[in-house]
């Protein structure tokens, strides 16, 4: 009768060539040293492990990123240009892009 699987679930991910090497350099530090597929798990489960869901930052500090955000731009701004012109250029700045400004703060869709 042969042996069950280990790790039956089996998942394609694609790696650039510094994330590979930041998961070698790790694996070449651990005792006894994982083959790469192991490091890998083990790394997602490190992480899995340590990470905190993510919340929305509150209203608060929502305003005090976007004052602290309008003064640096108030301080980078072009003193060349009209203060009109200054003030719709921070507007357009702090609000983003059109396109992306009614989908700002929606839920996320589950599934």
């Amino acid at each position: 009768m042969p042996r069950p699987e280990l790790y039956p679930v089996k998942k394609v991910v694609g790696f650039d060539q510094t994330m590979i090497d930041a998961v070698e350099k790790w694996r070449s530090k651990q005792r006894p040293v994982p083959n790469l597929p192991e490091a890998i798990r083990r790394l997602v489960e490190l992480s899995l492990q340590s990470s905190e869901p993510l919340r929305a930052p509150s209203k608060k500090a929502a305003a005090r990123a976007s004052k602290m955000a309008g003064e640096e731009i108030d301080r980078l701004s072009q003193q060349s240009a009209t203060p009109e012109e200054r003030e719709i250029r921070k507007r357009r700045l702090l609000k983003g892009p059109k396109e992306f400004r009614d989908i700002r703060g929606r839920p996320k869709a589950k599934g």
